[in-house]
């Protein structure tokens, strides 16, 4: 069934044919990611409630036993303390996407052998919690290598044809400049099986080379990941926009050149809101407070001067 899917061409995404008064707002525009299993993970709920937040992107799902989808590879689908997380956060008003992926760990794309039993994986989540979206933060070996990249998005496109009510985000890689040769591959694989997410997500940090001004270098980026999606998908400027988004990472990051500062991110919404971005997040909540004395930064605190949870209050903001 899967092969017939490269001859589609990929329309123009459509989030409701109702009054845009009526259709509710895109779980994925303005949801923060948000790791449950590991570091010092706040209450949602109480984030929520300081900071008008709604949405959340829960981190991360992997390969538990071969192409079976638990959280962090070790923690089950249903009955544990994620679970509960989702109902809380529901029962709070406000809904999650789940991510797929990242950098550690067994990844489905790459354990799932075949586009339709990774498909079949996707699918178990999203009907496991009712989800109306999906991440793919698709990163180290599923990014790298080109039947694992295909083999992701030919899935994906098929979750599409099933429910296209999902709203399906990519999470990748940039240079300064814009995506590298394997995110202009996944580009064009996406293109040529006929999936069009709804929203291509750019991570502009952790570069490898010195950056000082991370809001213009992250705009930067932005742009020439625009000028790859017009190419790829053959689309005008604002139909690429529509379907573009930013993944920051609030303070220091894992480069020891690199902060991402309070400025730097209102830098980062400003162009977002100018252009209409589909998508602004940021890695990660559980960090968006400043250190305690003594404490160095890492998942559980940014580095920076900042009042807590300051970088979720202004994504909360954000309505595209």
């Amino acid at each position: 069934m899967l092969i017939g899917l490269v001859a589609l061409v990929a329309p123009p995404l459509v989030l409701s044919a109702r009054p845009a008064a009526a259709a509710p707002p895109p779980v994925s525009r303005a949801a923060p990611y948000l790791t449950l299993g590991w570091g010092n993970p706040p209450d949602p709920s109480t984030v929520m409630a300081a900071t008008g937040v709604r949405g959340f992107t829960l981190a991360f799902m992997l390969s538990g036993k071969g192409c079976s989808p638990e959280w962090d590879g070790n923690r089950p689908l249903l009955g544990g303390s994620d679970a509960a997380s989702i109902a809380a956060i529901r029962a709070a008003g406000g809904d999650v996407s789940v991510s797929f992926g990242g950098w550690s760990g067994r990844k489905l794309g790459t354990v799932c052998k075949s586009p339709a039993a990774l498909a079949g994986a996707y699918e178990s989540v999203i009907d496991a919690y009712g989800l109306h979206a999906i991440d793919i933060d698709i990163e180290h070996g599923e990014f790298t290598k080109a039947a694992t990249r295909l083999r992701v998005v030919t899935a994906l496109r098929q979750v599409q044809v099933d429910d296209p009510s999902v709203e399906i985000t990519l999470t990748f890689g940039t240079t300064p400049t814009g995506p590298d040769a394997h995110g202009r591959s996944l580009l064009a694989d996406a293109a040529s099986v006929g999936l069009l997410p709804y929203a291509w997500t750019i991570m502009p940090f952790d570069f490898g080379v010195p950056e000082t001004d991370m809001g213009a270098t992250s705009v930067a980026a932005a742009e020439g990941l625009h000028a790859d999606l017009m190419a790829a998908y053959g689309v005008d400027s604002a139909t690429a926009y529509a379907h573009m988004g930013i993944s920051s990472m609030n303070g220091v990051t894992d480069e020891s050149d690199e902060t991402v500062s309070v400025a730097d991110y209102q830098t980062i919404l400003a162009y977002a809101t100018a252009n209409h971005l589909a998508r602004v997040t940021f890695w990660m909540l559980d960090r968006d407070r400043s250190c305690p004395s003594g404490t160095a930064p890492g998942n559980s605190c940014s580095g920076i001067a900042q009042t807590p949870w300051e970088f979720t209050s202004l994504t909360a903001g954000y309505t595209g």
